[in-house]
């Protein structure tokens, strides 16, 4: 068995074909962290990519996730719809390195498009999986996921669908997932890790990123640099709120703060 210190890494590294990109001067491109991208290497089962919002995370994580074959909209590597081409062309321009031991599994997860993954497992589901009785919905807890709230839905994916031995690629899986939920899906994460499982996760949840030994890179400007989690603005931000609420409250609202009672 391997731990998230082990080797069994099925996404080594991804570089950014630089001599191809017609022109570093329109989107995706023309970002900063896209501009000087050359390669982002993987070396720990769990890897966060975290950033404001603005500074390309998503926009890289759909390109390492179309690149490896995976619908841009999400879903399994079988998943094929496209309500609306709204991805870029950067995963035309990467290269990935893939390690020795092929994935079982694999799932691409965008909350912004779930919705689209959702419809579509409906749509396949007017009819049962040819040769069986099943539906695709029972790989997801049994129940549509249009039928289940949104951080239910979410949930039912992470617990029923994730089989173990995968690449899963998540942006932002806490959209929709309470702090308790969050903290849910941190043991969901463990015991897939030790199913030698590889998560790349684009993320803001500070509850998320505190998974242990997990590697965690800040996008900022034109830079990805590894950080601990006590250095993210994340964490920072969400602390001093919590200890002193009423000091960052006063900061934040001046003169309107406190409400007249």
């Amino acid at each position: 068995m391997n731990s998230i210190y082990g080797p069994m890494l099925y996404l080594r590294h991804v570089d950014l074909l630089r001599e191809q990109v017609p022109s570093f001067d329109t989107y995706p491109f023309n970002l900063p962290v896209v501009q000087a991208l050359e390669r982002i290497a993987f070396q720990k089962q769990v890897t966060f990519l975290v950033g404001e919002n603005g500074t390309g995370k998503s926009t890289v994580l759909e390109g390492i996730a179309a690149a490896w074959g995976f619908n841009p909209e999400g879903g399994t590597l079988n998943f094929s719809f496209n309500t609306r081409a709204s991805h870029s062309s950067l995963y035309e321009y990467l290269r990935i390195a893939k390690g020795v031991k092929r994935p079982k599994d694999g799932f691409f997860l965008r909350a912004e498009s779930y919705y689209n993954v959702a419809t579509y497992i409906d749509e396949l589901d007017e009819e049962p999986v040819a040769g069986s009785e099943r539906f695709i919905k029972d790989s997801y807890g049994g129940n549509s996921l249009h039928e289940q709230s949104h951080g239910e839905s979410f949930f039912s994916t992470f617990v029923h669908r994730f089989g173990g031995q995968g690449i899963y690629i998540l942006d932002e899986p806490e959209a929709a997932l309470s702090p308790l939920r969050q903290m849910s899906l941190l043991v969901r994460m463990h015991e897939l890790a030790e199913q030698n499982s590889q998560f790349i996760i684009a993320t803001h949840s500070p509850i998320l990123m505190s998974y242990p030994g997990a590697d965690i890179f800040l996008l900022e400007g034109e830079h990805i640099t590894p950080v601990a989690l006590e250095d993210t603005d994340h964490y920072t931000v969400t602390r001093a709120f919590m200890t002193d609420r009423e000091k960052m409250l006063r900061e934040l609202l001046g003169d309107d703060y406190p409400p007249d009672t």
